[in-house]
């Protein structure tokens, strides 16, 4: 038993060398990381009030990715819900692709938007920053935009290269201490 798995012709280099996640989850990254930003919104819909059934956020990642596939379109991830207490609440959630979020983008954005008067805000989730004439841009909305981007961690930090991160994958970081007793975040590596 003493030093199986370690011993051989070498081929196991090349698996030690990956991050332990490529193991356990046989899927795309990008899948991944949307199926996690998808859950993340959805949850933070509920707990503003809004109506979201569960079983779109217990929805596991096997099943995601039998609805969205390997490779989701983020096109179809646009939601639109109401409060459950006041329906004419409305928001509109739209997740924007990886690039960089341009006039353009925002003038897209806001021609999906049908009827802007029945609407109260909308959540822009990217992956990439956004330039300072789509922020200008933004602020011509009649309604309360919330922009969310996940914090980096870059790929030479300490931790990253330890556990060996890859560009563009999401981890999950827990912090424990006095005051929040624990605190998780989610972190992109960059």
């Amino acid at each position: 038993m003493e030093g199986k798995g370690l011993e051989g012709d070498g081929s196991n280099r090349e698996a030690l060398g990956k991050c332990l996640s490529g193991f356990v989850d046989d899927g795309s990254t990008e899948s991944h990381r949307y199926y996690l930003s998808r859950r993340t919104v959805l949850e933070m819909l509920r707990d503003r009030g809004y109506a979201v059934p569960n079983s779109e956020i217990n929805l596991s990642l096997q099943e995601f990715r039998a609805i969205y596939g390997q490779s989701p379109d983020f096109d179809r991830f646009r939601l639109s819900v109401t409060h459950k207490t006041d329906s004419s609440k409305r928001m509109l959630v739209v997740f924007y692709g990886p690039g960089t979020v341009k006039v353009s983008g925002i003038r897209l954005i806001a021609g999906l938007i049908t009827n802007k008067e029945s609407l109260t805000g909308l959540i822009l989730v990217l992956q990439n920053h956004i330039t300072n004439q789509a922020l200008k841009a933004l602020d011509l909305f009649s309604f309360k935009v919330e922009i969310f981007q996940l914090p980096r961690l870059l790929k030479k930090d300490a931790i990253a290269r330890y556990y060996g991160f890859e560009k563009g994958q999401v981890v999950k970081v827990t912090y424990g201490g006095e005051i929040t007793e624990s605190h998780v975040t989610y972190r992109c590596v960059w």
